[in-house]
C-alpha cells in the first residue's frame, strides 16, 4: 500500500491506537476504582471499648488502672473476674464450693446477679451460712442458682425485657427505679454491667432466693 509523500519525501507516521489502549487502561481502572468511593476496612488492631459500669457502689471498686478494674476484668473467665472484685468475697466463695459456674454450658454465656457480702451478712447468721457451705450443698446451689440468668444481658436490656428467668426457674421482674434496677422488688443493681468472657456481672445488694433470714444483730459477717 502506497502512501502520499510529505514534503520531504517520507510517508506519514499513523499513530498506534492499540499501544495507545494498553498504556489508558491502567490509567482508567485507577480512576474507577477511585470513583467507587469503597470505605476502607476497619482497623484489625482497633481497641475495644472501655467497659461502662454504672451504680452508687461503682466509685468504691477499683477503677482507673488498679487491680480489678473493669477493663481488666473483661478479659478474665467469670470465675477469675469474681475474684477481683472486693466485695464479692462470700459470693465468690459460695460458686467455688458448689461448682455451680462448671456446670453451665459452654458458650451460653451467663448473666451473674451477685450479692455484696453485705447482703449476705445481713440475710445469713454465720452458724446458718456455714452450714449451707459444709453440709447443705443442695441448698447452695438452689440459692445460687437464684442468681444466675443464661446468656450474658446489660442490666438495660434485662430492664427493658422487664422479666428474667433465673436457673432455678424463678422468674423475677426487673424495673427500672430511678437511677438503678430493681429485681424481684427486692433488691437492687447497686454496680452493674461488669463484662468478663461470654459473662456479666450486675452486683446487687440483697440476696434471691427463697432461703429465709437468719441473721441477728450478733453477727457481724456471714462468713
Amino acid at each position: 500500500m502506497s502512501h502520499p509523500a510529505t514534503p520531504n519525501g517520507t510517508p506519514p507516521r499513523h499513530p498506534r491506537p492499540t499501544r495507545r489502549l494498553r498504556l489508558l487502561a491502567p490509567t482508567l481502572l485507577l480512576a474507577v476504582t477511585a470513583c467507587t468511593g469503597t470505605p476502607a476496612a476497619p482497623r484489625a488492631n482497633a481497641e475495644p471499648a472501655t467497659p461502662q459500669v454504672s451504680g452508687p457502689l461503682c466509685a468504691a471498686l477499683p477503677t482507673g488502672t488498679d487491680p480489678g478494674n473493669p477493663t481488666f476484668l473483661a478479659g478474665q473467665p467469670a470465675d477469675q473476674a469474681l475474684r477481683w472484685i472486693p466485695t464479692l468475697t462470700t459470693f465468690e466463695a459460695a460458686l467455688r464450693t458448689s461448682g455451680v459456674l462448671t456446670d453451665l454450658p459452654t458458650g451460653t454465656g451467663v448473666t451473674i446477679l451477685a450479692p455484696s457480702d453485705d447482703a449476705f451478712a445481713a440475710t445469713f447468721s454465720e452458724d446458718n451460712w456455714d452450714d449451707l457451705m459444709t453440709r447443705n450443698g443442695d441448698q447452695l446451689r438452689t440459692l445460687l442458682k437464684a442468681h444466675l440468668i443464661t446468656g450474658a444481658h446489660a442490666i438495660g436490656d434485662l430492664a427493658n425485657a422487664g422479666t428474667a428467668t433465673t436457673l432455678d426457674g424463678t422468674t423475677v421482674a426487673v424495673t427500672r427505679t430511678g437511677p438503678t434496677v430493681r429485681l424481684a422488688d427486692r433488691a437492687d443493681a447497686v454496680c452493674a454491667d461488669y463484662q468478663a468472657t461470654n459473662t456479666r456481672i450486675h452486683i446487687i445488694n440483697a440476696v434471691l432466693g427463697p432461703l429465709p433470714v437468719t441473721a441477728n444483730d450478733s453477727d457481724q459477717r456471714a462468713h
